[in-house]
């Protein structure tokens, strides 16, 4: 009987282990392409409603400030041609485990995409559909393209994710200017954040990159 229990109890863990490594991943992949489907939808639908006039200092549509944002809703569309061609991901808002099974989160405290400040997003490395599992695998110079319903904005990597661990009080990383609380940001940064281990970790890898270009939609 005690044989039994802990056969039973073995093959209980390799089935919670199973899943969390191979279960969540598929489910993670069918939210993702699911949030992106909606996205494009909404964009499609946005983009048939009348659009404010230009205003002399602006010719486009600005984006929407992080208050009107929805938590969990999918704000942008993540690409990295070092993944591979067929690399994209939703980006959520938010940070929470809930959000981040169903793509990259958006930490909200953090400007959006594009804004001048640092534009910090959130990814697992494992599980949950893995979207920075590579993330590591990032040089200086490689491209991280980031698409709003108005824009596609390319950053390019500074500083390596592989180059920086920081501990998760370490909330320096996601201040407007990185390392320098009190400073007024004057460029568009983006930080990328995921689990320095493969296996679930308190301790954080970072990259940065600088806004490259901009091309507006339509």
């Amino acid at each position: 009987m005690v044989g039994l229990l802990v056969l039973a109890l073995g093959l209980g863990v390799l089935g919670w282990a199973g899943y969390q490594y191979l279960g969540t991943n598929v489910v993670a992949q069918r939210a993702f392409t699911e949030e992106k489907d909606g996205l494009r939808s909404q964009w499609e639908q946005e983009s048939l409603a009348p659009t404010p006039k230009a205003t002399a200092t602006s010719s486009t549509t600005p984006e929407p400030s992080p208050s009107a944002t929805v938590p969990g809703d999918a704000i942008a569309l993540l690409r990295v041609p070092a993944f591979g061609s067929t690399f994209e991901v939703p980006i959520l808002s938010g940070t929470d485990l809930d959000t981040l099974s169903r793509g990259v989160g958006h930490y909200t405290s953090t400007a959006l995409p594009g804004q001048v400040g640092n534009f910090a997003v959130a990814g697992h490395r494992v599980t949950h559909g893995q979207p920075f599992a590579k993330l590591l695998d990032l040089d200086q110079g490689d491209q991280v393209i980031v698409e709003t319903r108005t824009a596609i904005y390319t950053y390019v990597i500074e500083e390596p994710p592989r180059a920086l661990t920081v501990k998760p009080s370490d909330s320096w990383v996601l201040d407007p200017v990185p390392g320098e609380r009190t400073a007024t940001p004057t460029q568009a940064l983006l930080t990328l954040t995921t689990c320095q281990d493969l296996f679930r970790s308190p301790d954080r890898s970072v990259g940065f990159a600088r806004l490259a270009s901009t091309k507006n939609k339509g």
